[in-house]
């Protein structure tokens, strides 16, 4: 994964927050463990938001109605649920410190999420951090079908709406791939980070247009 280095002093929202615009990003290495690494990888991954590949049959699903998708209403949950054990994913890089830290960028009006209920219930969910017109997205969760896409094809509409022009994945996964995702060397990635941070860009929570917005995604 490229580690950089142990972090050898206590990381602060405010530290956590200059890490990501030099392009780093903390993980540690499971869920008991009690430090963090920083990593730099050499190769990134991100999602292009002009070249989301939204499926018809995911888009039917998004637009169905079956799911209620909300942002920002259940941070903490979230983020436990993302580092909660799953099928095929027993541990997690998600510690007691990332959560804590990433809870303090979401008070502080930086850390977003997406949350996709069923029936009341919690099913799937997305956190990141905004800056500028970049996204970092974190971690996502699935407790039925397709919930973890619903809330990805959510967060790329709002993105696309207020003017985001850069989602960084850190690393791709077959899950991502069919939506696009791609790898790009650090340099490029360095690049790009620091013209989207330049860009003015909101967090939209409830944005004009969403459904359209979905509608645009199809392919």
């Amino acid at each position: 994964m490229n580690p950089v280095t142990r972090h050898p002093v206590r990381i602060t929202p405010e530290l956590l927050l200059r890490a990501y615009r030099a392009g780093l990003f903390p993980m540690a290495e499971s869920r008991d463990a009690g430090r963090l690494y920083w990593l730099d990888p050499e190769m990134r991954g991100i999602l292009p938001l002009q070249g989301f590949h939204l499926p018809r049959r995911l888009a039917r699903t998004v637009l169905s109605g079956g799911f209620t998708v909300t942002a920002d209403t259940a941070f903490s949950r979230v983020i436990t649920l993302c580092a909660a054990p799953a099928p095929g994913r027993e541990d997690s890089w998600i510690n007691p410190e990332i959560e804590a830290l990433f809870t303090a960028l979401h008070e502080l009006g930086v850390g977003h999420s997406v949350e996709v209920w069923q029936n009341d219930r919690l099913v799937g969910g997305l956190y990141g951090v905004a800056m500028g017109g970049v996204f970092f997205g974190e971690s996502m969760f699935s407790r039925v079908r397709d919930a973890s896409k619903v809330a990805l094809v959510h967060l790329v509409a709002r993105l696309r709406l207020g003017g985001f022009v850069l989602l960084d994945t850190q690393f791709i996964t077959t899950h991502l791939t069919q939506f696009g995702a791609l790898e790009i060397p650090r340099a490029s990635y360095r690049q790009r980070l620091s013209a989207a941070l330049e860009t003015d860009a909101r967090w939209l929570v409830t944005p004009d247009g969403l459904e359209e917005e979905i509608r645009a995604l199809r392919v």
